[in-house]
């Protein structure tokens, strides 16, 4: 892992973490597949993530450290979780509450 994904996890894993900031951080371990293979707190929170519509899924799919295959946001149908147009219906449906 480069220094500063180190400095991420530390960070991450000692809860100084601002809601965006975990957004961004796990967005990119999902895009680069790392989500997939790291313990199983990140794979599960990345999941929890991509399931209420805070982040997607990444561009290309990967293997997770099982062998289970993890599909790309364009190999969902649009519209349920994971998929670009799902994280636009949660933050509009956010906006309403807000």
């Amino acid at each position: 892992m480069a220094k500063n994904m180190v400095s991420k996890v530390i960070k991450w894993e000692g809860e100084g973490m601002n809601p965006k900031e975990e957004a961004r951080f796990f967005q990119g371990l999902v895009n680069s597949g790392q989500a997939w293979k790291l313990q199983g707190a990140y794979g599960r929170r990345a999941m929890e993530l991509i399931d209420a519509g805070v982040i997607m899924l990444g561009t290309k799919g990967h293997y997770d450290y099982y062998g289970n295959y993890v599909p790309s946001r364009y190999e969902v149908k649009q519209g349920t979780k994971g998929s670009p147009v799902y994280v636009k219906l949660m933050r509009k449906k956010l906006e309403k509450v807000m």
